[in-house]
């Protein structure tokens, strides 16, 4: 069914529960030159407070866009400002491309927009052992977060260019060695439940079907869907990312979406049309000379009834990427999953049930079907769950846990979630304790 895209990934190595792997050290992204010598840039099932659940983490912490308690219009005052034309040579593609063991943190588009915010942030990842950055380029709103020379884009009037200068910010980045990543939204798109309205799921009388918080998904049936989300990833690497990656790239969980997705499949399985999709843009933008990730449940590892729910094949989707991020915050896992009681209070464990799943899933698929395995790269906790009844509160400790679960668990690349921004840079190495 699969393309052999290049060549086949070594697994990592083999896990380790007993004793800890040294901690690797932090690798800074030095990007490749231009001619003109400047530098270019889960055992059992989970609980379901999956990606609609976010909304959840969102509203204790303050918004899914990042707004840390500040006052919107505030925040988007910071990020006004002229509006910088993203031209197509902004970087080369001929250039070789290093891949980066990415120790990263999420960035909303309202953060990025706000110079004062965005050296606050620099400022802490040059003195710690963060070397990455995931920044929203289409919004959970499906906003496309910068001016782009797209006629598509450009006629669906999805620009809002919260980020005023993304050409300046990504330079900016590069030369702090930060690699970059655009976080895509992908089928979960309000904005084009009202402009495209025959892009999205809809019921037999011709409405369209919306999730509990009112959101529109878009139908990866169709084939404009597919290259509309083709193009804003394509958009994304020309304006300079080093990455792109989808998140929401699945099937709503909601009941009335549910069933519509059913009956649009026909023949084919949930899963196949979500690997489909997943390769198509691979094959798009691989082109591009940039890097292609997804986010995927971490229910979905070990969980075929939640696989085939969404349509994410947690192998099959490895073999159509160069990096799957599966989010494996300890909060979404039910009560008994991996033996623990509550998982949100074992977080060290629970991370390292998750990804000893994720390494048999791929190992068992890789040894029958797979040619390509992309790097597995998780999402990891960095907020509090306050809407669960058995929780704690997490801070440096907490965070550190994860991350040393990660390595113990034979894996080097992680990303830390928080949507407000607010991060416990306290628990990351600084760059005298990497060299020590």
């Amino acid at each position: 069914m699969f393309e052999n895209r290049g060549k086949k990934r070594a697994l990592l190595a083999a896990l380790l529960l007993a004793a800890a792997l040294p901690l690797a050290g932090c690798t800074r992204y030095t990007p490749p030159e231009m001619e003109s010598g400047e530098a270019v840039p889960e055992s059992g099932r989970a609980v379901q407070k999956t990606a609609e659940t976010d909304e959840g983490q969102a509203a204790a912490e303050g918004t899914a866009s990042g707004k840390s308690g500040e006052d919107e219009s505030t925040v988007r005052a910071e990020a006004a400002g002229p509006v910088i034309e993203i031209y197509d040579d902004a970087w080369s593609t001929d250039s070789p491309r290093e891949p980066v063991k990415v120790k990263g943190i999420y960035i909303s588009a309202y953060a990025a927009g706000s110079r004062e915010r965005m050296a606050r942030i620099i400022e802490e990842i040059d003195r710690t052992e963060l070397n990455a950055v995931v920044i929203d380029f289409k919004d959970d709103n499906g906003n496309i977060t910068a001016e782009v020379e797209s006629p598509m884009l450009q006629e669906l009037g999805v620009c809002r260019p919260y980020i005023s200068d993304l050409p300046g910010l990504l330079s900016e980045l590069r030369e702090h060695g930060i690699y970059t990543i655009a976080r895509v939204v992908s089928l979960r798109d309000p904005k084009m439940g009202e402009t495209r309205p025959q892009w999205c799921f809809q019921s037999e009388s011709g409405e369209v079907l919306r999730d509990s918080d009112k959101m529109a998904w878009l139908d990866p049936y169709n084939e404009e869907v597919r290259e509309y989300l083709a193009e804003v990833g394509r958009q994304a690497a020309l304006a300079g990312f080093d990455e792109v990656q989808f998140d929401y790239i699945r099937f709503s969980t909601n009941n009335s979406l549910q069933k519509a997705a059913v009956k649009a499949a026909g023949e084919s399985s949930k899963t196949d049309i979500i690997t489909e999709l997943a390769g198509y843009i691979y094959d798009e933008l691989s082109s591009e000379g940039v890097y292609v990730s997804a986010d995927v449940f971490g229910a979905i590892i070990s969980s075929s009834g939640d696989a085939q729910a969404v349509g994410q094949d947690y192998a099959a989707l490895a073999s159509s990427l160069d990096y799957i991020c599966p989010m494996i915050y300890p909060s979404h896992y039910g009560d008994g999953n991996f033996g623990l009681d509550h998982p949100d209070l074992h977080p060290y464990e629970t991370i390292m049930g998750a990804l000893a799943d994720s390494k048999t899933a791929l190992d068992t698929a890789g040894a029958e079907t797979i040619q390509k395995t992309a790097v597995v790269r998780p999402w990891l906790q960095d907020f509090t769950a306050s809407w669960l009844k058995n929780h704690i509160a997490y801070g440096d400790e907490e965070i550190r846990s994860q991350i040393q679960a990660v390595y113990d668990a034979g894996y080097e690349e992680w990303i830390l979630w928080s949507a407000s921004n607010k991060y416990h840079y306290g628990a990351l190495e600084s760059e005298e304790e990497q060299q020590n």
